[in-house]
């Protein structure tokens, strides 16, 4: 089931999005602290990867110049964005924060 991005991000809960790349070393050492994020908030934030190989129009969108980017949304607004690796705490104060 394909669910449109504008759906996925319009949401009083904050949705992460990880734009990553499989080939990407930093995106590989980002996935489990992302996990363990989802594991420690739950059902506070929705967390979701967009492979930018196989998304690049939604890259372009976005203007995703380098992977990992994370984009934090909140009632369909871009409220945050960052590239490169962040520790499973910046992430949870990002998101706290919103």
């Amino acid at each position: 089931m394909k669910t449109s991005f504008g759906n996925l991000t319009d949401s009083e809960i904050p949705v992460l999005i990880d734009f990553f790349a499989t080939w990407c070393g930093p995106c590989q050492t980002l996935a489990p602290i992302l996990e363990d994020v989802k594991k420690d908030l739950g059902e506070n934030v929705k967390i979701v990867k967009v492979d930018v190989d196989k998304n690049q129009a939604l890259a372009q969108k976005f203007q995703v110049r380098g992977v990992p980017t994370l984009m934090l949304f909140k009632n369909g607004k871009q409220v945050w964005r960052q590239s490169g690796v962040l520790s499973r705490a910046d992430i949870k104060n990002v998101i706290a924060s919103h």
